[in-house]
């Protein structure tokens, strides 16, 4: 068997935390879901860490009964291009709603960030939830357009990036030529949900494309993440149920030809991490003792450094994830995960010392493809 590819890790800048409470503690500033500064130090935080990329969870229609983090929030692709002036090597990835956004804005914006950040960025294209169509002006669809929209969207999007072959632009001041126009293609797509010409007025990413996730867990899903991502976002109740996820997307894609190994299966946790087990249970108690919404679950990832060290392992060597991504509960979660956890897995030969590239591809070890003129 060939040797599996290093553990890749992610930070979701998440604000606030993905509870009712953590902006009570007295760690955490009451404002950081909208505080530019707290972005930025978790960015770099990560990126010190060697954490292959950034990530950021979206929502498009909120209510008060939200966690505080989604009721006043950076968009997505604002916060990222903000970040890459501020870091140099980690990854940059948003979300979007297939079901709500526009294709050929999302394709400009996406490479536009790939290009401001050389080459580090990504978009996780899911299909969210019929609510959010009521803030877009689509309130007439179904949750039974989502996922033949999400298609149609994943698809022009591939074909817009690939507009111009690698090397369309010549630049040739002597000669007075810019452009080989012969190397300019445009897609004419013409679907149900979209009607896109092309082409993109942006040049091909120096990764070949940005790198395209989408999340899911039907097999509708599976049958789209393994036809045009690069990887996915997966869940489980347990790791036994992950692994039965990421093996029936890693199956899909071998009986389409493709590499499982050049595919990133992803899965997100929380840890709370102490020294000892004594420790990470006192940081749980600190968030239970706030009011009013105090009911938060203990994480799955929950312990001593070592211990949580032990777990990450054995998710990863099951074949749960290629990828975790580290979600913040604990105001301290991510610099705890940094500080502690990520030393052990250095050590253990598990997670990478040094970034060995420069764009996100280099980073998840999967390859550049190929400029293809799909229509």
């Amino acid at each position: 068997m060939a040797q599996r590819k290093k553990l890749k890790l992610a930070a979701n800048i998440d604000g606030l935390g993905w509870n009712f409470v953590g902006w009570q503690h007295p760690d955490m500033p009451s404002d950081a879901s909208e505080n530019i500064d707290f972005y930025v130090q978790q960015a770099q935080l990560a990126e010190a860490a060697k954490f292959d990329t950034l990530f950021l969870v979206d929502v498009s229609h909120i209510g008060p009964g939200n966690i505080p983090h989604y009721l006043s929030m950076f968009e997505g692709m604002t916060i990222m291009s903000a970040l890459s002036m501020k870091t140099e090597r980690i990854g940059l990835s948003a979300t979007i709603a297939t079901s709500y956004t526009d294709p050929y804005n999302v394709a400009r914006q996406v490479l536009s960030l790939d290009k401001i950040s050389k080459g580090r960025a990504s978009v996780n294209a899911v299909t969210s939830n019929p609510g959010g169509m009521v803030n877009f002006s689509r309130g007439h669809l179904t949750k039974a357009d989502q996922y033949p929209m999400n298609r149609e969207f994943m698809e022009i999007l591939i074909g817009l990036w690939d507009t111009y072959e690698d090397d369309a632009f010549l630049r040739n001041k002597e000669h007075g030529i810019y452009l080989n126009p012969r190397k300019m293609h445009t897609i004419n797509y013409k679907g149900k949900y979209f009607s896109v010409e092309g082409p993109l007025n942006i040049s091909r990413s120096v990764q070949g494309r940005p790198v395209l996730y989408t999340a899911g867990s039907s097999a509708t899903f599976m049958d789209h993440a393994s036809s045009f991502t690069d990887g996915a976002f997966i869940y489980g109740q347990t790791m036994e149920d992950t692994v039965q996820v990421a093996q029936g997307i890693r199956t899909k894609l071998i009986q389409k030809g493709r590499r499982p190994e050049d595919f990133v299966v992803i899965t997100s946790q929380n840890p709370i991490v102490g020294r000892t087990d004594e420790e990470a249970i006192a940081k749980y108690k600190e968030l239970l003792a706030f009011h009013p919404r105090n009911s938060i679950p203990a994480p799955l990832f929950f312990g001593s450094a070592e211990r949580v060290a032990n777990q990450v392992q054995l998710w990863y060597e099951s074949g749960a994830m290629d990828m975790l991504l580290v979600r913040q509960d604990h105001p301290h979660g991510l610099k705890n995960f940094v500080d502690l956890v990520v030393p052990i897995l250095q050590q253990r030969d598990i997670f990478k010392t040094e970034y060995e590239g420069e764009t996100l591809r280099e980073h998840l070890e999967i390859p550049k493809p190929k400029f293809k003129q799909v229509w």
